[in-house]
């Protein structure tokens, strides 16, 4: 759409967009066709070799004043798929189906394309290479590089949206490359199912470990980031929402295990639920992650909390070091007598002390059961000490 803007702003011949897309949101599409629809420039759709139209970018190329493609591509499956991996009822089906029917159709009828093709496109998800797009009359040059296009569309005439006719003298023209900004680099490389994966694990991860030390702040905020931008890259996808939960639920377990005495099976459940997730996050067979990336950050994750709860677990069962409670099972001195009660010297200072059973002489060595405020309560050391 930016692209599009850049040309009419600058009276260029025309706007030529690359296209290669596996589909996308059907918002977002009928927003770029209605760009192309109003547009003051003639505009180019072409897929270049190796690339496809497919879904959402069948629509957008039927809607471009020239719909050109290289040998070896692809276009149409266009059929509407539900956001989620999650199927819809069957009225509801045919609402949408019939509406994306009746937009690509006139689409078509606009552009005096083939509108029966168009609307098996959607219904029956029908495709088509290059060479029988263009016998079919889909699309209108089949061209093998940027170059024999531009000398193909030398002389075409196209009408633009306020009857005006323009001639394309393209042959010759330089090509003026309209790139990404810095933004738009970010948010398109974050709009990948890998990365939008990777980020929503780091989120959850470091939301995790500020649960369970509270108060370091640093995994918290990095977490946070990356939990937000996830969700901005998730909303781009084709997510199934089941697997969201599945992970959710995962780094849920690993919180719960170190409050809830499980000998690790909320731990296990939780790298099951992981893993599951991962493998069902994405809604769509033309978005999937890599299966080399859901290991490794099943591995990590998994590595990572099973260390962190091991040292919390660690750190709640060992003994107290400091304070009154620190001193039972501490051995003692005897200084004088007790029978029962007498003075013990430990840690540098005397204590009254009384002796649970028999009589301990000065000099023997007890232990302490009890802190009893200003007094102790010891047990001789050989009746069960240290």
């Amino acid at each position: 759409i930016r692209g599009i803007g850049l040309a009419e702003e600058h009276g260029a011949t025309a706007c030529i967009i690359e296209m290669d897309t596996p589909g996308g949101l059907d918002s977002a599409m009928r927003d770029i066709v209605q760009r192309i629809l109003e547009a003051d420039v003639p505009v180019v759709v072409y897929v270049p070799p190796g690339c496809r139209a497919a879904s959402a970018g069948a629509f957008i190329t039927l809607a471009a004043h020239v719909a050109a493609m290289a040998p070896g591509t692809g276009i149409g499956a266009a059929h509407p798929v539900a956001l989620g991996g999650e199927g819809i009822d069957e009225t509801m089906e045919e609402k949408v189906v019939n509406d994306a029917v009746a937009y690509i159709i006139s689409i078509a009828e606009a552009r005096g394309r083939n509108a029966d093709w168009a609307e098996a496109a959607v219904r029956e998800s029908r495709s088509s290479p290059a060479s029988e797009a263009l016998e079919l009359g889909v699309i209108d040059i089949m061209a093998d590089n940027l170059e024999d296009l531009l000398l193909q569309l030398d002389g075409r005439v196209v009408t633009l949206l306020s009857g005006e006719e323009v001639t394309l003298q393209t042959e010759g023209a330089e090509p003026n490359y309209i790139d990404m900004g810095a933004i738009e680099r970010f948010l398109f490389t974050i709009a990948d199912p890998n990365i939008a994966y990777i980020l929503l694990s780091l989120g959850m991860l470091g939301i995790m470990l500020e649960l369970y030390n509270p108060g370091t702040i640093f995994p918290g905020v990095v977490g946070a980031i990356c939990l937000l931008l996830s969700f901005y890259s998730l909303g781009m996808l084709p997510v199934n929402y089941t697997g969201v939960l599945l992970i959710v639920l995962a780094f849920g377990l690993f919180v719960a295990e170190v409050f809830i005495t499980s000998h690790g099976l909320l731990a296990l459940g939780g790298i099951a639920s992981l893993t599951v997730g991962s493998m069902t996050l994405m809604g769509s067979p033309y978005f999937q992650i890599n299966p080399g990336v859901i290991a490794g950050v099943v591995i990590v994750v998994s590595v990572v909390c099973v260390l962190v709860i091991g040292a919390i677990l660690r750190t709640h069962r060992r003994r107290q070091q400091t304070g009154r409670e620190a001193m039972v099972g501490t051995v003692a001195v005897a200084r004088t007598t007790l029978d029962p009660t007498g003075t013990v010297f430990v840690h540098g200072e005397r204590w009254q002390a009384t002796v649970d059973e028999g009589k301990v002489e000065p000099g023997e060595e007890v232990v302490i059961t009890e802190v009893d405020g200003l007094s102790l309560r010891v047990t001789k050391k050989n009746r069960g000490g240290e």
